[in-house]
């Protein structure tokens, strides 16, 4: 799994792994356009928050070798407006904005003689190296909530794809694994992208974790029959209070382990915590082609014109939340306290 590198850059340009076409297909998207990187994005050749990011980095980087031949206030004024139209290429994924601000003020800081390409170069290959990092600090902090010989319920796909690292949520169940404490793991297909079954039962399997796909619509059987001991995911964002937004379908699997006393955690970088937004409500919630749910594989599994919504994601109060895993800590009830200690004192 070390081997697999979702997010390459050469250079002078950025090769994604189309995740669209595993696990039958490993295949490298060559990236050399700046706008390709927003439709990359769009079109969830990549996804997962933290690659977003990782990817948004290496997109900016890209867009200034384009105006390498521009007087520096007509590249700073191109690449605000390329920043501009990047961070609304996702709207839900925090990490996205916060890398895309922070590119923006590498931009602001340099001089007019200076490199702004080496410069932004530099500051997206940070981006990357923290985020595995970051992704390490999780997984050892994480493991020690996990009980030995537990059997663990994950969503979605949190793993080195979803990171460009080590995983968080999967990377928690990873190292937990390595450590004798989890023994078994059940995946969620993740409709209707199937990022469960194509990407993390990939990715399991690839590690040699032993790991059992099973359709959403079956969770709450799984739990109500003692199959689960406790429940890893990740998050797209998380707001001051400890609200949740992740894929949709996690706020189905918080409410049906609160009610059976199964311990729910949350696993994301403090990049992924919003201090700007107050609770859940106010996060806005991505809403995707519907026919990503009417059709499959290009072919229509539901009735013509009917209606349909498509949401990606959905937001989990922090009632039913015991734990967020982040790279500097862990932090419980009440959330509007502890998060607030952790962005001040890490």
């Amino acid at each position: 799994m070390d081997s697999i590198s979702p997010i390459l850059w050469t250079g002078d340009s950025l090769r994604l792994l189309d995740q669209r076409k595993l696990p039958g297909k490993e295949i490298y998207v060559e990236i050399s356009e700046p706008e390709e990187v927003i439709r990359a994005i769009a079109d969830m050749v990549v996804r997962g928050a933290p690659a977003i990011g990782v990817t948004a980095g290496f997109g900016v980087a890209l867009a200034s070798q384009t105006v390498i031949n521009k007087s520096h206030e007509e590249a700073v004024a191109y690449m605000k407006e390329f920043c501009s139209l990047l961070g609304k290429s996702r709207p839900t994924a925090v990490n996205l904005i916060t890398v895309v601000d922070r590119m923006l003020k590498v931009i602001d800081k340099l001089m007019p003689y200076e490199s702004m390409s080496q410069a932004l170069i530099k500051e997206a290959d940070n981006v990357q190296n923290e985020t595995l990092v970051s992704d390490m600090n999780m997984a050892e902090l994480g493991s020690k909530l996990i009980d030995i010989d537990s059997t663990v319920l994950t969503h979605c796909n949190t793993g080195p794809l979803a990171t460009s690292g080590y995983g968080t949520a999967l990377g928690v169940i990873r190292r937990a694994w390595e450590l004798g404490r989890i023994k078994h793991v059940f995946a969620t297909e993740t409709r209707p992208w199937f990022q469960g079954s194509r990407l993390t039962m990939w990715e399991l399997k690839r590690l040699g974790v032993p790991a059992t796909l099973v359709v959403d619509s079956a969770i709450g059987h799984l739990m109500n029959q003692g199959y689960i001991d406790c429940v890893l995911v990740g998050a797209d964002r998380i707001t001051a209070n400890g609200d949740v937004a992740n894929k949709i379908g996690t706020l189905n699997l918080a409410i049906i382990a609160n009610s059976l006393g199964i311990p729910f955690f949350v696993v994301a970088p403090v990049t992924t915590l919003d201090s700007q937004l107050l609770e859940g409500t106010e996060i806005h919630i991505e809403e995707r082609d519907p026919r990503e749910i009417t059709e499959l594989f290009g072919e229509s599994i539901s009735p013509p014109e009917i209606d349909s919504i498509n949401f990606a994601f959905d937001v989990t109060p922090n009632d039913y939340i015991d734990a967020i895993i982040t790279d500097l800590g862990i932090v419980k009830k009440p959330y509007i306290n502890s998060i607030k200690d952790l962005n001040e004192y890490g």
